[in-house]
């Protein structure tokens, strides 16, 4: 086993490496920007280092201050976390070339999985289902270009080769529109991503957003750990997830997770890792797989009762992985809300001071959260402040106890996404299950 980890993240993801490190016996070190000295888990940790100023180019994502701090601390392994420099393969190159463990997938793992074209490639071959598209790169030929479209079919979406988060994509109704399209999103992709590279998929008009959870050991062995929706969104961000998802049978459980588990043996992959999914019609289309622990894990861990960063730490230490498929049995229903430092109308952030806190509990109830009473939330980061994951025996005890959970939840000082999701558990639709990833939006335009 690592006898110490470096951990290059923040929040409340930083916390719960900090956990399960101390779980296994592993001495850890917190790095920490200047703004965020009073973060719970760099007073938690055996070892600190402030590793430059508040914006996180200069800190969370300045790759030799990282490297550094590994080194006059003599840890053995980094864990990225999510976010920030999680799926970069440049940095985990850097770290295992340093001598030091990158807890996560190999580098050339993470830059296949990490262009969509390649990565859509690597999954038809290993017998993924994927979204009609162009099958590669659209080049400069326009009526190649539109006969691509009509074959697919309209509407299309432009994504570009690189992106991410809701970003580098336009949809494209007539052919009238592609062109310029097709120039808009590589003008964007390469601004936003330095890469102008772009493709063409199929638009789903009303799809569901279901990832697929797997573990693999880089050794020929992999499983699945049942499917999370994610299609609660907003601007292509995740604001509520759960596990398992309504209207998914064993059998498409079962169809889905072994070409996931065959894809990681083809690509070698070796950590913790989700394979994203249009699904429409009883239909599954890879989307894009991410090469790292997400921030709705907890929820496969409910149901599961398989702590999946342990796992991560345990497969980098070399170990083959400790569970096998046959043991692996979903039991129940997990919620989780992403709760926000933002005003639950506008989305505005709102850093601060917080005044008063109190966490909920009870039967089921899980709150992942780095903050506290007196706690300064930084305007430098992202908005997220907590996680809030209610597990029941059934999906209705489990919206139940989230709601119960959303109003004893006390966050005082600063603004939150509390009520929008007191909303979103109140929601008719929402209880009846399987809403599109369109539909949040549709229903904010209502709320506010």
């Amino acid at each position: 086993m690592l006898d110490k980890i470096l951990i290059a993240n923040r929040g409340e993801i930083a916390l719960r490496i900090l956990r399960a490190s101390k779980e296994l016996g592993i001495k850890t070190v917190a790095v920490h920007s200047t703004a965020d000295k009073e973060l719970k888990h760099v007073l938690l940790a055996d070892e600190s280092v402030c590793i430059g100023p508040p914006p996180s180019a200069k800190s969370y994502l300045n790759i030799p201050e990282l490297i550094a701090a590994a080194e006059v601390t003599g840890a053995s392994a980094i864990h990225p976390g999510y976010g920030f420099l999680s799926e970069n393969a440049d940095f985990a190159e850097q770290v295992e070339s340093s001598g030091f463990i990158f807890i996560g997938p190999k580098p050339d793992t993470i830059r296949l999985m990490g262009d969509k074209v390649s990565a859509i490639n690597a999954m038809k071959a290993a017998g993924v289902p994927c979204v009609p598209g162009s099958d590669g790169p659209l080049g400069n030929d326009i009526e190649l270009n539109k006969k691509i479209a009509k074959d697919i079919g309209y509407p299309v979406i432009i994504k570009a080769s690189g992106g991410g988060g809701g970003r580098g994509m336009r949809i494209v109704r007539q052919e009238k529109d592609l062109e310029q399209s097709i120039k808009m999103t590589k003008l964007e992709a390469k601004t936003a991503f330095n890469n102008d590279m772009v493709y063409m998929e199929k638009f789903l008009e009303n799809p569901r957003h279901i990832e697929i959870q797997v573990l693999s050991d880089g050794q020929g062995h992999a499983v699945y750990l049942g499917e999370r929706d994610c299609s609660m969104q907003r601007r292509h961000q995740k604001v509520v997830e759960e596990a398992p998802a309504v209207g998914i049978t064993e059998k498409m459980r079962q169809f889905i997770g072994e070409r996931c588990v065959n894809a990681c043996i083809e690509i070698g992959y070796r950590g913790a890792g989700t394979f994203e999914f249009l699904f429409e019609n009883d239909q599954f289309y890879f989307i894009e797989m991410n090469t790292r622990i997400q921030v709705e894990h907890p929820v496969t861990e409910m149901i599961t009762g398989v702590d999946l960063i342990k796992e991560q730490i345990r497969i980098a230490a070399g170990l083959p992985l400790s569970i096998k498929q046959k043991n692996i049995h979903i039991k129940g229903h997990a919620i989780e809300c992403r709760i926000n430092a933002e005003d639950a109308k506008t989305f505005m952030p709102s850093p601060g001071k917080i005044t008063r806190f109190h966490a909920p509990g009870g039967f089921g109830i899980r709150w992942e959260s780095h903050i506290y009473a007196g706690y300064t939330v930084p305007p430098h980061y992202d908005s997220m402040i907590g996680k809030l994951i209610a597990y029941g025996e059934t999906r209705e005890i489990a919206i139940a106890r989230m709601k119960n959970a959303l109003a004893e939840l006390v966050i005082d000082g600063i603004k939150t996404n509390i009520d929008l999701h007191i909303a979103i558990m109140e929601d008719e639709n929402f209880q009846k299950g399987g809403t599109n990833i369109h539909y949040l939006e549709k229903k904010l335009g209502i709320y506010e």
